[in-house]
């Protein structure tokens, strides 16, 4: 199961910590420090589109956020982080976790159908 939090209102410039709360192992069926976890987001009438992604020792951001979002995990507390600074209005949109297990971290990392679980998504909304 995985359940975000952190989400909210905050004004252009701002920033925001997402948190994706990672329980029940048994259900993905190998340890989790061994799986790769991703941000994606969806906004109003848009796809939902990669924001960041890391596994055991590699990491990669997608280009609309990168140098301002940073993707972090603690395998003790089985926590995933998305700090988000310099916040715009473009980045409004509801924020979902998500989870996969690959054999390599580059392959498929920034599509939807390569992950297997998701969270219920958090909102965040920037303002002008």
């Amino acid at each position: 199961q995985l359940v975000e939090s952190g989400g909210g209102l905050v004004r252009t410039g701002g920033s925001l910590r997402l948190s994706c709360a990672v329980s029940g192992r048994s259900a993905f069926g190998r340890s989790l420090d061994k799986m790769n976890w991703g941000w994606f987001r969806q906004g109003p009438g848009t796809e939902r589109e990669f924001v960041a992604a890391i596994g055991e020792n590699e990491a990669y951001t997608g280009d609309s956020v990168k140098g301002r979002f940073t993707m972090s995990r603690d395998n003790v507390d089985n926590t995933v982080y998305l700090q988000m600074n310099s916040l715009k209005p473009e980045d409004t949109a509801t924020y979902y976790c998500a989870g996969r297990f690959a054999t390599s971290f580059s392959t498929g990392v920034t599509w939807r159908s390569s992950y297997a679980h998701w969270g219920q998504g958090t909102q965040v909304t920037v303002s002008s």
